[in-house]
């Protein structure tokens, strides 16, 4: 979906594949076909934008054969379908029966992940619509926080370093202007937008900057202004955000909201839990470990990285950190000029939800997404954007 800016610029809309699981060619065009186009359809729209998710297994046959990547295209163009940006942070298994820290693998020490973003930048500068120049590929914020050392440190600045002058030559071959952006996460060796201020200064290069998750912001209690302000006083860009919520529970100490809390606690994807102290942030790396006796404190608000659907907070006692999104996407589109012109909603837990809220079908999930994509719109249109056929 595309929208225009008061200023004039074209500012895009997606929805993030990560959800279907895919982790081959042929797995990939039939979430097009099955999941993607139908969105499409509920919207009522000619062209829908989607974040696609290009596990190792299909990125490598796309990049072996030009013909099948000139068929996604076609495929992609046949469905009413568009892609600006990719999803590179989960490599391979996002599928799988347990997730939790296997999404942090390969990290940026790993010779493997600048690979992958590699093929990933080559392959989005062919997927790019005729009329669009800038891509953006948001991926891994270094690595998860554990055993990341100084050498390791060092070793991922070259990495991104050569990744950068690699998108500059590609630029040249292309005409495509492809940027990455780390994607900060609660855990990660960069856990919020501050953290990533350091890496990136030192890195200075255009072509690698943030990518802003509003759940994530949220689950480290970021203020958006603040986060948004240092971002651009350190001259940071922001090629891509990624609209989410998290879920919010304003009074954990009470049984009632521990009970609620315990039906999200879920054994496939990690949903770092955090509050605030006195001390400072406080934080355990799921929320079954926050749930265990006094792990946590619980005289605050707790706040877990688990992405709810953006129209369907949780019932109470608990509910979303939707206000952080709107109050973020404000401050990104909603002045003179757009921060970012890279938007992609990406709930990728609707399978993870208490098996009372989860879809029951394929249909019940296009409907769900179709209602995301739809509260995004008219977030947008109320900032003044304006809908393009």
């Amino acid at each position: 979906m595309r929208f225009r800016h008061p200023d004039g610029t074209t500012v895009h809309l997606s929805y993030c594949t990560n959800v279907h699981p895919a982790e081959h060619l042929d797995g990939v065009l039939a979430q097009l076909r099955d999941h993607c186009e139908p969105v499409r359809k509920l919207l009522g729209r000619d062209r829908l934008g989607i974040g696609l998710w290009l596990a190792k297994d299909a990125a490598r046959a796309l990049i072996t054969d030009p013909a099948q990547l000139r068929g996604l295209r076609a495929e992609l163009d046949r469905r009413g379908l568009e892609v600006v940006t990719l999803n590179g942070f989960p490599y391979e298994g996002f599928g799988a029966e347990e997730v939790k820290y296997r999404v942090y693998k390969p990290d940026w020490a790993d010779p493997e992940r600048l690979a992958h973003t590699s093929d990933l930048a080559r392959l989005l500068a062919a997927l790019l619509p005729d009329d669009v120049t800038e891509g953006s590929v948001s991926t891994l914020p270094l690595a998860w926080r554990t055993s990341f050392d100084e050498a390791a440190a060092r070793t991922a600045h070259t990495a991104l370093t050569t990744l950068a002058e690699r998108l500059d030559g590609l630029e040249e071959l292309t005409g495509k202007s492809i940027r990455i952006a780390l994607e900060p996460e609660p855990g990660c060796t960069v856990e919020t937008t501050a953290d990533a201020i350091r890496p990136l200064t030192e890195i200075a290069s255009h072509r690698i900057g943030i990518c802003v998750d509003t759940c994530h912001l949220a689950t480290s209690f970021e203020d958006p202004a603040t986060a948004l302000d240092a971002l651009e006083a350190a001259h940071i860009p922001i090629p891509k955000a990624q609209l989410s919520a998290a879920l919010h529970a304003e009074h954990p100490h009470l049984p009632e909201v521990r009970e609620a809390l315990g039906a999200f606690a879920e054994p496939r994807f990690l949903h770092q839990t955090r509050t605030r102290t006195a001390a400072g942030l406080r934080g355990t790396d799921d929320l079954a470990e926050a749930l265990a006796g006094d792990t946590l404190p619980d005289g605050a608000p707790w706040r877990s990285h688990f992405h709810v659907p953006l129209h369907a907070p949780p019932a109470p006692p608990l509910t979303s950190t939707l206000h952080v999104l709107q109050d973020t996407l404000t401050r990104l589109v909603g002045g003179a000029e757009p921060r970012t012109r890279h938007l992609e909603v990406e709930t990728y837990t609707w399978q993870a939800l208490p098996p009372e809220l989860r879809p029951r079908s394929r249909g019940r999930l296009a409907v769900g997404i179709a209602a995301e994509l739809t509260l995004a719109r008219d977030l947008l249109v109320d900032l003044g954007l304006k809908e393009l056929p």
